[in-house]
Order: structure tokens, then C-alpha cells, then sequence
């Protein structure tokens, strides 16, 4: 599902226009980058929490020459997955291959 598809889907359950849902949606978008980008985690009950985490720099391999090479430390975000949600994904049916 991208962006249109979820404004699409949501406008329909709450019939509210489209215009609203997509406006909702990017200030609810807007909102969680700013609290990431100050490392603060947003936690949506049932669904789940997103976090940054630290990530150590390391040594790895340049897959192409196999030469070692050093990978910066960075900060990433990281989704746990809340119970309700994931009882919801484990109880579906799987979906059919194109």
C-alpha cells in the first residue's frame, strides 16, 4: 500500500475528504520525524513503537574487492512491533503471488 492507497483507505472508513486524511497524514508524518530527529521514541499503542538507536561503527568488506573498509557510526530508527498488531499479521491468511 503507498501513501494514496492509505489516504484513500482511511478517507473511506472515516468519511472525511481526501484532502483532510492526506493533511492528517502529513502532519502525523511530520510530527513523528521531529520527535526522531531529537531521539525521542514514538510509542502508538497496539501498533508499535519506533526508536533511534545507536549504530557502533564496524569493519566490513567491500563486497565488489573484498577490502576492508570502515563503516561510520550512525544513528537509525528502528520499529518494534506491538502485540495487537502483531497477532493481526500472524492470524492472516497469506496473500496469493501475481
Amino acid at each position: 500500500m503507498n501513501k494514496s492507497e492509505l489516504i484513500d483507505s482511511v478517507a473511506g472508513k472515516t468519511g472525511v475528504s481526501k484532502a483532510k486524511t492526506a493533511e492528517v497524514l502529513d502532519a502525523l508524518m511530520a510530527t513523528v520525524k521531529e520527535s526522531m530527529a531529537k531521539s525521542e521514541p514514538v510509542q502508538l499503542i497496539g501498533f508499535g513503537t519506533f526508536e533511534v538507536t545507536e549504530r557502533a561503527a564496524r569493519e566490513g568488506r567491500n563486497p565488489a574487492t573484498g577490502a576492508a573498509m570502515k563503516i561510520a557510526a550512525k544513528k537509525v530508527v528502528k520499529f518494534k512491533v506491538g502485540k495487537a498488531l502483531a497477532d493481526v499479521v500472524a492470524a492472516a491468511k497469506p496473500a496469493k503471488k501475481k
